[in-house]
């Protein structure tokens, strides 16, 4: 489908799959799968030796670090990504399903072929000096690979020999992917019933947010409760079974505490996480705050866990709608007012088949952007003529650049920490809400300025909360062995319930939520959403101080992960080690809430008058 634009050429609203193959049979999808597959036995011959010289001598291991970051870039994955993209667009293709488990493993078993490379260079590191091993980091010879060797030395006492590497990745399947996806296909054959009909639980999970009276929302959420608490008991052996691997795992590898395998591999300082927790959990009374004022907007008492996340509609009117036309036209003025490179980045995007904008039967819901090595980048919308469409068209474009600056980065640095990831898209999301709420009435802000608070409270204080619950679940499986689903479910309600304060009344299913809750499966990579969406708070606030800071930003955006999440940010003036970092993120969205108020009671004023 193509658009005609006043501003622009015509533009693709759908994606073009054929910036990768030309059809699902394309010869040149072998011929890629192949030749990466030649490469990663090339290398493995090469340097799988017995005494290898490249942990010996300094010159050997930086040609050897060459070769492996050329392997890096090699497209294993570009095939996998085809089918997968099939499949977000027409979720009952059957080939492209079949295509993609069978090149699950066969892309596995080839990346377990350079596995023995970072084990090597980890015990290598690891039975050598302190002393020795600053003198190895700092030779100048091996400058670039620094901070690649220096996260292999950081986690290089939690890595195992090869062949227990391998035993743990084999063991995987068995106890943890087939568990977490037994649940989830059972979940995905659930239906509730609404307005006379069958609807798919997932689907009823999205229409109850949309439902326009408190009493509707709680009867749906409820019957959706039922079926959570009938498959308790399934979940409940899953989150038994991959907790309790988990347990093994990190007892293998001598990680102290539950969450300390995520702040390893996300390269964070486990400092600033913990501070990240502590002053989120220490303002849970701000998520409060903001539910106070919802409650005003819903014009009820009390609130229940199915209001959470209840759309709200202000006196006097609708929201106006923005058609994608509208979208894209406003975005390009906003990003070439910012910076032109960022204008040019979604004009390429939009005229080449980028971006899939329109929701159909079939797609995959929801919203995102996906990138990897030599690759394009596709940005998949579901938009539909909204303010919230224009601000998560924002959002991914923000992925998108930052995908884009990533490019200049080594194929070691290219892929960034999930704890830098939502920074950008964060950020750009933040642009336009300040350029287009200032055009809003006072009823269409009300409605802009609740959604915003609601997604910081969604994506920081109910994170945090949901890393607490975590926590504490771990702890105790590790404590007591096992825990009921009605232990699990109890355990989850008091943790959202401190989160969403005392004007919420929570019933005894709210906590089978769990049962369907993937966030938990990924084990406390929840707290990446609060640190990146308070950092880039952190970041908005310094360019409208100075719109000069803009070039810092550009800088954040190239360094990909080339550095540790705090250095990057460190590296353009910005000091997320800081004790009151956090604290200061939070006070922004204090002001948002006292502002939402004012507007809130300006608008009662108005509507008292005018009875």
């Amino acid at each position: 489908m193509k658009i005609k634009n006043k501003k622009h050429l015509a533009v693709l609203t759908k994606w073009d799959l054929k910036l990768l193959y030309s059809s699902p049979t394309d010869s040149q999808i072998e011929k890629d799968l192949q030749y990466a597959e030649k490469v990663a036995v090339s290398f493995e011959k090469k340097y799988k030796v017995k005494n290898p010289a490249y942990l010996k001598k300094m010159n050997a291991l930086h040609v050897a670090l060459t070769e492996y970051e050329k392997t890096m870039s090699v497209g294993l994955a570009k095939p996998l990504y085809y089918f997968e993209y099939i499949q977000c667009l027409d979720s009952k293709n059957n080939v492209a399903r079949a295509e993609i488990s069978k090149l699950t493993s066969r892309i596995t078993a080839t990346a377990n072929k350079l596995i023995f490379f970072e084990v090597s260079l980890s015990q290598m590191l690891k039975e050598i000096s302190k002393k020795d091993q600053k003198v190895f980091l700092e030779n100048p010879k091996l400058a670039h690979f620094r901070y690649f060797l220096e996260c292999i030395l950081k986690a290089s006492k939690h890595i195992l020999s090869e062949k227990e590497e391998k035993i743990l990745s084999l063991k995987s399947l068995t106890s943890r992917s087939l568990w977490i996806d037994g649940t989830q296909k059972i979940l995905n054959k659930q239906t509730v019933e609404y307005e006379g009909k069958l609807i798919p639980l997932s689907e009823a999970g999205l229409k109850i947010h949309e439902l326009p009276t408190q009493a509707t929302r709680l009867e749906l959420h409820k019957k959706q409760g039922e079926v959570f608490k009938n498959l308790a008991d399934v979940a409940e052996s899953e989150i038994n079974a991959v907790v309790t691997d988990k347990k093994i795992n990190d007892s293998l590898r001598g990680y102290e505490k539950p969450y300390d395998a995520t702040i390893v591999s996300y390269g964070n300082d486990r400092k600033s996480v913990l501070n990240l927790v502590k002053t989120v959990t220490d303002n849970f009374h701000v998520a409060h705050q903001f539910y106070a004022v919802k409650a005003k907007l819903l014009d009820v008492k009390k609130l229940y866990y199915s209001d959470r996340a209840a759309k709200v509609v202000a006196q006097g009117g609708q929201q106006r709608k923005i058609s994608f036309t509208e979208s894209y036209s406003h975005l390009y003025e906003l990003f070439n007012r910012l910076d032109p490179e960022f204008a040019e980045i979604l004009r390429q995007y939009v005229e080449r088949g980028q971006i899939d904008v329109y929701p159909k039967v079939g797609k995959q819901s929801g919203a995102f952007c996906s990138s990897s090595e030599n690759l394009p980048t596709f940005v998949l919308l579901n938009h539909t003529d909204t303010f919230d469409s224009l601000r998560t068209f924002a959002h991914e474009m923000g992925h998108a650049i930052h995908s884009e600056y990533c490019r200049t980065q080594s194929p070691l640095y290219k892929d960034v920490s999930m704890s830098t990831a939502e920074v950008a898209s964060t950020l750009f999301e933040a642009f336009v809400f300040e350029d287009y709420f200032t055009t809003l009435s006072d009823e269409e802000k009300i409605i802009a300025l609740h959604d915003k608070i609601h997604d910081d409270i969604q994506t920081i204080f109910r994170q945090i909360a949901c890393f607490n619950f975590e926590n504490e679940l771990h702890e105790k499986i590790r404590e007591k062995g096992a825990l009921t689903a009605v232990e699990i479910a109890t355990l989850m309600n008091t943790h959202m319930k401190a989160y969403l304060g005392p004007l919420f009344e929570m019933h005894e299913s709210d906590g089978y939520f769990f049962v369907t809750w993937s966030h938990i499966r990924n084990f406390f990579y929840v707290y990446s959403y609060g640190f990146g969406q308070l950092v880039s708070k952190a970041l908005h606030k310094k360019y409208v101080e100075d719109p000069s800071f803009m070039k810092q930003i550009k800088q954040f955006l190239s360094l990909g992960g080339s550095m540790s999440p705090e250095n990057i940010f460190k590296s353009i003036g910005v000091d997320v080690l800081s004790p009151d970092f956090f604290q200061k993120g939070i006070e922004s969205i204090k002001e948002d809430i006292v502002l939402l108020e004012s507007l809130v009671k300006l608008q009662g004023n108005k509507i008292q008058r005018t009875k």
